[in-house]
């Protein structure tokens, strides 16, 4: 179950499925990712606290460039840079790892008995592509995971109610899984879609049983996330972040 927290009182949302390691997602008032002037500075202090918060340097708080792809990499100490990058894997306490989002889909994965993690980035390129069970099955060939001890959290994202594709691009995510049933509907011709339920199934279908599925919509609760659709390309963004204790 999700559930906000105050840092520093700032809201920031967390899941219970995933109570022993540091993760959260943040809102618009705990912002660290924009390009907009008016939020700059909100931004800056911001990560500042949470660098502070969770024990990291600043250059140990690792964001990868984001280009709806379907790479994945290990994030390693005293590296910064990670190009291209849409999964990030962390295996050591030393640093923390934060992708950001407004409308796409955040998945946060933990391996508990290995204490591994990992963040993935599946918008619909992202989501058809699989990218989360990418990252799951690299935690597997690198790593040893195990599925049975692998929990996911699918945090805030554009939701059913409002996330309308064209049926080419339909067609690409519901391939993926086996039942599409409930994972989108019919309206006056156009086609609505689940990010969040495609996700969660592609990570049942591969053994992962334990999912926490955000039931917050990035347009329709726009005064606590960011959505690009909604707000008109908008550069602020809510981030997924992830430390290992």
């Amino acid at each position: 179950m999700f559930y906000f927290e105050k840092i520093n009182n700032k809201s920031v949302m967390k899941s219970d499925l995933l109570s022993g390691v540091e993760h959260f997602f943040t809102t618009r008032e705990s912002i660290i990712k924009t390009k907009e002037d008016n939020f700059l500075k909100l931004a800056e202090t911001n990560k500042k606290m949470f660098c502070e918060i969770l024990n990291v340097k600043k250059e140990n708080f690792i964001n990868p460039s984001q280009t709806h792809s379907t790479n994945i990499e290990i994030a390693k100490a005293g590296k910064k840079d990670y190009p291209e990058c849409d999964g990030l894997i962390l295996d050591n306490p030393l640093q923390a790892v934060f992708l950001n989002f407004a409308d796409c889909t955040p998945v946060i994965l933990y391996d508990e008995k290995l204490n591994i993690g990992a963040v993935s980035h599946a918008g619909w390129r992202g989501t058809a592509g699989k990218i989360a069970v990418l990252t799951v099955q690299k935690m597997i060939k690198d790593y040893r995971s195990d599925v049975k001890n692998i929990k996911a959290v699918i945090g805030p994202a554009i939701s059913l109610c409002c996330y309308n594709v064209g049926e080419d691009v339909l067609d690409k995510l519901t391939s993926t899984i086996k039942n599409s049933s409930g994972t989108f509907e019919k309206r006056n011709d156009e086609f609505f879609v689940d990010l969040k339920e495609i996700n969660k199934r592609q990570l049942n279908e591969i053994g992962i049983k334990d999912v926490d599925v955000c039931p917050y919509c990035t347009v329709c609760d726009n005064d606590m996330f960011f959505s690009y659709r909604k707000e008109h390309a908008t550069t602020n963004r809510h981030s997924a972040i992830l430390r290992l204790k």
